[in-house]
């Protein structure tokens, strides 16, 4: 009988290897879902080495205590959730205020609006870090995972939130966020 190689496995029997203190199925799972993690970090606390940190801290979780999970998605939306709350905590620990979310954020007016005014790039990327200060945790969240790829049903299962509720939240996060960064531009 024929071994299954370890990358081919899904998600839940990779855990369950884990779970037996197979190093080769953690490591199969860190290649799979590192880009998704990384990704997600960076949006939020726009810092690489910042981000890497998160990155390396989820893993951590993940290998001391494999979560039990059922469902082909499950393990992708865990790591969302856990990676959006590692990276909120480092918001909140540091109180930083620094971010690089103006070549991440893909908001047709902001685009637009670079195009006809012809913003400079760094003008554009202080005035979109000055703004994204001024929002709740939730609303930079809610920005930055939808900026990373994550649908509707994925955003909201990361972040607790109903469905039917999410499509309204993010229309309000980015209103708050075009109008005060509508308002910055006019104070220039």
């Amino acid at each position: 009988m024929a071994v299954p190689r370890v990358t081919s496995l899904h998600d839940e029997d990779l855990l369950e290897a884990i779970r037996r203190g197979q190093e080769e199925a953690f490591t199969a799972l860190y290649e799979r879902y590192r880009p998704l993690v990384l990704r997600i970090a960076l949006r939020i606390v726009g810092n690489a080495e910042d981000a890497e940190d998160i990155c390396q801290e989820v893993f951590v979780r993940l290998f001391q205590q494999p979560p039990a999970l059922e469902g082909p998605q499950a393990l992708r939306l865990w790591l969302a959730r856990v990676t959006t709350n590692t990276a909120l905590n480092v918001l909140r620990s540091r109180r930083r205020a620094q971010f690089h979310w103006a070549r991440w954020l893909r908001l047709e007016w902001l685009h637009r609006q670079r195009r006809d005014e012809g913003y400079e790039r760094a003008e554009t990327a202080a005035l979109v870090r000055a703004v994204l200060d001024q929002l709740s945790d939730r609303d930079r969240a809610l920005l930055a995972l939808r900026a990373s790829g994550l649908n509707y049903e994925e955003i909201a299962t990361t972040l607790g939130i109903r469905p039917s509720s999410l499509g309204t939240l993010l229309a309000r996060a980015e209103r708050r966020f075009r109008e005060r960064y509508e308002a910055l531009t006019r104070m220039d």
